[in-house]
């Protein structure tokens, strides 16, 4: 009896099984990279960075009817930085990226529920921001709901970081986390609609940031509100994206934000079948330099490496409540053969508020991508370099004669994404 009772279960999980979804895939993503002035105007004399660093995933999915469970773990290994049997990892960079379990409420609606990736329309206020080996997560509720060429996403998170051995605390919220612009809340309403050549979406966030007095003691929430729209537009070969965005209440710090705005506008053109054009302007308010206040606007969670140029010099962790920003840029996409493109693009950047000295001129960057797809895998090479204004040497507080006459930043990635395991 008992070996009918187990060959039925067997039965049954194996039939389950046979209904739901489950895919075991991963990713090796190793990345060499040489730093002459990445991220900052790098100072003549000085040595320039180099090294290897490689993101490992592995991601697992389960899908059935009703709930769909997905978990994605990954390591961030610098090459080197473990000392030869060394029996732990020194940098502790292994982690859950994703967790998160969704469930089907009714015909068009569902809640996901976890650690998961945030990432809506260009990535400019959310992003998942994978060229980051360590990309970016949210640990959020997420309730969601779509029919035909209508959805909403409406999200709520509440952030602890537990210092009690037993990972909880008896009193208290106090969230200790700071920098990044980590919050302790957030809201977030997303809605998006799509016609025949149009699209349009509305987006309503709120961030609370745990605050503290002059003894340390947890003093309230500071909630900052980032409102605004993207709307693109493709006609044929020509289309067209912009985005609006408004920053009102207070940041970190509980510095008051009035006035603060991003505008955007971009233009495609299909030139020809291998030829593809693009030219845009982004305007960032920046900091008018009243006392307690700003009205510099900061995107938040978004894949800031997609914008402003790829050697980061602006949002990438920096220029937060500084002189605002004006990038001007074009670019060309060429397709090479059926496995090989080039990206070329110039951005010409400006202060929207005038340094100290009164000079709004930043400089030129220059970047290169070429991408070649092979059977199985992708090599991607890319190369940028910064041509700096005077502006740049008051921004970033070092002299034009103290700095490496060559800001340059070369990278080479290869990318693999096995699937181990495919099946229904």
């Amino acid at each position: 009896m008992k070996k009918q009772y187990i060959i039925l279960a067997l039965l049954l999980a194996s039939f389950q099984f046979a209904n739901a979804q489950f895919t075991l895939d991963g990713e090796f993503r190793p990345r060499t990279e040489y730093r002459n002035g990445f991220g900052n105007l790098i100072a003549d004399g000085a040595d320039a960075g180099f090294g290897v660093s490689t993101r490992v995933r592995l991601n697992t999915s389960y899908m059935t009817d009703n709930y769909w469970v997905y978990v994605s773990l990954q390591d961030i290994m610098v090459w080197g930085e473990n000392r030869q049997i060394l029996p732990y990892d020194q940098n502790n960079s292994f982690a859950v990226f994703q967790a998160w379990a969704e469930i089907k409420l009714g015909e068009n609606t569902s809640t996901r529920v976890g650690r998961q990736v945030l990432s809506y329309d260009d990535q400019r206020i959310l992003g998942g921001l994978d060229w980051a080996q360590q990309g970016r997560n949210h640990d959020a509720a997420l309730i969601k709901y779509k029919k035909d060429n209508f959805m909403l996403d409406f999200a709520l998170a509440f952030n602890q970081d537990y210092s009690h051995p037993t990972g909880f605390v008896s009193t208290g919220t106090a969230y200790n986390t700071s920098g990044f612009f980590s919050y302790k809340t957030m809201q977030m309403l997303y809605m998006k609609q799509k016609w025949e050549k149009m699209t349009g979406s509305l987006l309503l966030l709120n961030n609370g940031f745990q605050e503290f007095d002059a003894t340390n003691a947890a003093d309230g929430v500071s909630n900052l509100q980032t409102l605004g729209t993207h709307l693109t537009y493709k006609d044929g070969g020509f289309g067209i994206a912009a985005n609006a965005y408004l920053q009102t209440g207070k940041r970190q710090g509980g510095v008051d934000v009035k006035g603060a705005y991003l505008l955007g506008l971009d233009a495609t053109y299909k030139a020809t079948d291998k030829i593809g054009l693009g030219l845009g302007i982004e305007a960032i308010s920046g900091n008018d330099g009243a006392a307690g206040e700003t009205g510099a606007f900061f995107p938040l969670y978004g894949t800031n490496h997609k914008f402003n140029g790829f050697m980061d010099y602006f949002y990438v962790g920096n220029h937060a409540n500084s002189i605002g920003l004006v990038d001007i840029h074009a670019s060309a996409n060429i397709t090479l053969s059926k496995t090989s493109s080039l990206m070329v693009k110039a951005l010409n950047f400006r202060g929207e508020q005038a340094l100290a000295s009164g000079e709004k001129s930043l400089g030129t960057e220059i970047d290169l991508v070429y991408k070649k797809k092979f059977k199985g895998y992708a090599l991607v090479l890319g190369y940028s370099q910064m041509f700096a204004n005077d502006g740049m040497y008051e921004l970033k507080g070092i002299t034009e004669a103290a700095a490496a006459g060559t800001q340059n930043w070369a990278w080479a990635m290869l990318v693999i994404k096995p699937k181990f395991l495919t099946g229904k």
